[in-house]
């Protein structure tokens, strides 16, 4: 079957856009092909910065032939009727229709058949339509082509369109059509400097090829993984090792299509700013790499750079001109770094009070204040010393006033960390500097240091019950404080760090130290811990506990204990997995099942303890006397926190439960005995619901 190859080839697409383009025009043509019943073999898209390219494999060359039919008026109806019919199904009189039988009536049918198109002519006519209705996040329109305004949107200028399609054995046929005064045909270009005359090509394959000799490598992972072996190999011939950086990898091959790897120096004077910053210089403003020493693991003066050419003077020109950039900005962040470090944290603290943290929850400096607060009542139960805890929710936020971060966003807490060890302060009131935004994000690390993690949890805190109070909560998609990231950092700090903390202490906490009352007040606590669980549920099911052990666990209630509720749903989990566990379960789920039916018949619930004088068989009593003895056993180890003794108690169930159903019919004929036995079955649920409740489960 015949192959599509297509590419727009244009002036530089910015790298932030190019993944996400390949994408959707492979989906947007796939999706067309595959509505127009041209259901191919396989398809893969590319980019660099002056083309998006794709190719489609195994595309019938005909779409098939429908038949289909349409049922029209009953005989004898009136001639409006059949008049719209026939103009609608193309026939030219009812003898073409046939006749269908119905307890309604007799109806007329049109045999409708759809002869299908070469698959060629569809593809020029549904390509156009996927060019002007490309959708670019920002797009432009640019000047006249050939005397005629140009009505195309498009991210930048648009030069050509090569479209063709065939066998592999025949030369390809080019797809007609225009798009904005541009014919679609065979004609590419390659590099821009190195090869930039016109180049035709038949199929991808050739294409590639031929693009590759023009010194363009269309393949952005192929880039990629070039750039990084040849940054490596360089690096470590000189004795020294990248410092590997994936985002500004990916960026980096967005913007050369012939990627040529060289290295560069700046004075070693710079090396007295924090690395941190280095890095943020080179990267931000040069898109260049930084090199560790191998030996010392420290920053050398060193930078590797990706250029788009193979220079005639190897380089040397494209290095110096790097250079020359980089120098001045490093100037700037050293002079930077120098005069922030000449003005204490603390003395920067007074510009806060004029700069608004919310309209409705005050000024950073109020907020400071009260997650101080916070963090005095947070301090001693995650055993950190509450004087250093103070003092670091004091300085935190500081350094936020700093020349540094006003240039780099990205290192604000780190450079809190530097300047705070600078004047003198504690290494733990330093690190929680820094570590007070931790963790921003499911892969980020989690503060391990108590005053750090008394930071955290009140910064994170004021936060949550702070935009809560003013009703500001995530709806849907939209989360434009990040309190979902702020939930789930709160989760990870107690969880991980095996704290055992009341929510809802310390978000009452948290809310009294709002100068804003809201109406709601003594609910909103509540209604956070419900958020809470929402996204620990998320969290336990993305690290693979079944999602009905989880519901089963919250259940119960007691959703203030997170570390609790983790600890109980793995040993639900492990208990489920043995046969004592699932043969249990089976036991209770059907105990459950008949309650639940006969309470509904009844219109009753059967609570209250069974009449032992009632029992008349052996099982009766022995599922009685097991109930009271693992009930017992089974909550004094909930008590102690044994979950796995809980479960091993619950096990003991097993033999009487399957007895029980086995011997003993429930729905006596005596009544009394009936709402007995049932009232047994109650006490089996009841008993089981010191561990979880094990309805929720799935068989």
């Amino acid at each position: 079957m015949p192959d599509l190859l297509l590419e727009l080839f244009s002036e530089e697409i910015p790298a932030r856009m190019q993944a996400k383009a390949a994408d959707d025009l492979r989906r947007m043509v796939t999706d067309k092909l595959v509505a127009e019943g041209l259901v191919y073999e396989g398809a893969k898209a590319f980019a660099t910065p002056r083309r998006l390219a794709l190719t489609v494999h195994g595309i019938p060359a005909r779409q098939p032939d429908l038949k289909t039919e349409r049922r029209g008026p009953k005989i004898g109806a009136a001639d409006a009727a059949v008049q719209g019919f026939l103009k609608a199904t193309g026939l030219t009189s009812l003898d073409e229709a046939k006749i269908q039988r119905d307890p309604k009536g007799d109806f007329y049918i049109a045999l409708i058949e759809k002869l299908g198109r070469d698959a060629i002519d569809v593809l020029a006519e549904i390509l156009p339509v996927i060019i002007r209705t490309f959708p670019w996040p920002k797009s432009m329109r640019w000047g006249a082509r050939s005397g005629k305004p140009g009505s195309l949107s498009w991210v930048r200028p648009l030069h050509a369109i090569t479209a063709t399609f065939g066998l592999e054995t025949e030369e390809p046929d080019v797809i007609k059509f225009s798009v904005d005064g541009i014919e679609a045909g065979q004609t590419t270009y390659g590099h821009r400097f190195m090869a930039p005359s016109a180049i035709s090509v038949r199929r991808f394959e050739d294409y590639e090829a031929k693009l590759k000799a023009a010194k363009v490598i269309l393949d952005p992972q192929a880039r990629k993984d070039i750039i990084f072996a040849d940054a490596k190999e360089l690096t470590f011939a000189q004795g020294f090792e990248l410092v590997e950086d994936q985002v500004l990898l990916d960026e980096v091959s967005g913007l050369v299509e012939w990627p040529v790897v060289m290295m560069g120096s700046f004075e070693a004077e710079y090396l007295a700013i924090p690395e941190e910053v280095i890095r943020a210089t080179i990267r931000n403003n040069q898109k260049c790499f930084v090199v560790r020493d191998s030996k010392t693991g420290k920053l050398t003066n060193k930078f590797v750079l990706t250029a788009n050419i193979e220079a005639a003077d190897g380089g040397k020109t494209i290095v110096a001109g790097n250079e020359r950039v980089i120098r001045p900005r490093l100037a700037d962040a050293k002079f930077f770094y120098e005069t922030d470090l000449k003005t204490k944290l603390e003395d920067r603290l007074p510009k806060f009070e004029q700069i608004v943290f919310h309209e409705k929850l005050g000024t950073q400096a109020e907020r400071i204040k009260r997650i101080e607060r916070l963090v005095a009542e947070i301090a001693p139960l995650v055993g950190a010393d509450v004087a250093k805890a103070t003092r670091a929710a004091h300085l935190a936020k500081a350094d936020l006033l700093t020349e540094v971060v006003g240039e780099f966003p990205e290192v604000q807490g780190l450079i809190g960390k530097y300047y705070a060890l600078a004047q003198g302060e504690d290494a733990s009131v330093a690190a929680a500097c820094e570590e007070h935004y931790k963790p921003q994000g499911p892969a980020d690390r989690v503060p391990t240091d108590p005053v750090s993690v008394a930071v955290a949890l009140a910064d994170k805190l004021d936060t949550l019950v702070g935009f809560w109070a003013i009703d500001e909560k995530p709806t849907g998609s939209k989360d434009p404080y990040a309190l979902r990231r702020a939930a789930l950092g709160v989760i990870r700090l107690i969880t991980e760090n095996g704290l055992r903390l009341s929510l809802m202490k310390m978000a009452a906490s948290a809310l009294a130290a709002l100068s804003l009352k809201p109406a709601d007040a003594q609910k909103l606590p509540s209604d956070l811990l419900a958020f809470f669980a929402d996204r620990l549920k998320v969290q336990l099911r993305e690290q693979g506990a079944r999602h009905d052990l989880v519901d089963a666990v919250f259940a119960l209630g007691g959703q203030d204990d997170l570390l609790m509720i983790v600890r109980r749903v793995e040993a639900l989990g492990k208990f489920l997995e043995s046969e004592d566990g699932k043969n249990l379960l089976a036991g209770i789920k059907r105990a459950s099942n008949i309650l639940g039916i006969e309470e509904k018949k009844d219109k009753r619930t059967f609570d209250g303890a069974p009449d032992a004088a009632l029992y008349g068989l052996g099982e009766e009593k022995a599922l009685a006397k097991a109930i009271g003895e693992v009930t017992a056993e089974a909550s004094a180890a909930v008590a102690k926190e044994d979950f796995a003794a809980a479960m091993s108690a619950m096990a003991k169930l097993r033999p009487p439960v399957d007895a029980f159903f086995e011997k003993v019919r429930v729905n006596d004929d005596d009544a009394k005995v009936r709402e007995n036995r049932l009232k047994l079955l109650n006490e089996i649920r009841s008993a089981t619901r010191a561990v979880a409740d094990f309805s929720k489960i799935q068989d």
